[in-house]
């Protein structure tokens, strides 16, 4: 069995903080197949003073040989979440790699209620299955 091992980052823009938690996921890996599969839970939460929504999102991934792929897309697990002063939002979702290690970084498209917007920071997270070293 393999054990679990949880990899951090946390960052804070514009009153927008984003905490995310990644594993290695060996239930939906094959690394016989050179896929490796990993699980990350962001939350987001609201500690500024005015409502905020999550528009977008633009994520910067990067293997174990270096080779970058970006992904943009609407909202985020299906959701464009509003978030009052206070509130938080919780999603988990999957990254496949054809290496063992890599990371993650990237922005949520923020727009405020009156209209302006702000790329809030995702900051660098790794991704490493618990026996791959690098």
């Amino acid at each position: 069995m393999t054990q679990s091992f949880v990899t951090r980052s946390s960052a804070e823009t514009q009153g927008v903080k984003i905490d995310v938690e990644a594993t290695y996921s060996p239930e939906y890996s094959d690394p016989e197949k050179s896929q490796w599969f990993f699980l990350y839970t962001i939350a987001v939460r609201n500690q500024g003073e005015v409502q905020v929504q999550l528009m977008d999102r633009h994520w910067i991934i990067v293997d174990g040989t270096g080779h970058a792929e970006e992904v943009r897309g609407e909202g985020v697990v299906g959701s464009q979440p509003q978030l009052a002063p206070g509130d938080a939002f919780e999603y988990t979702s999957g990254c496949p790699l054809p290496t063992p290690f890599g990371s993650m970084t990237g922005t949520f498209r923020m727009v405020r209620e009156d209209g302006t917007e702000f790329q809030a920071e995702i900051a660098i997270f790794e991704l490493m299955e618990p026996r791959a070293i690098h």
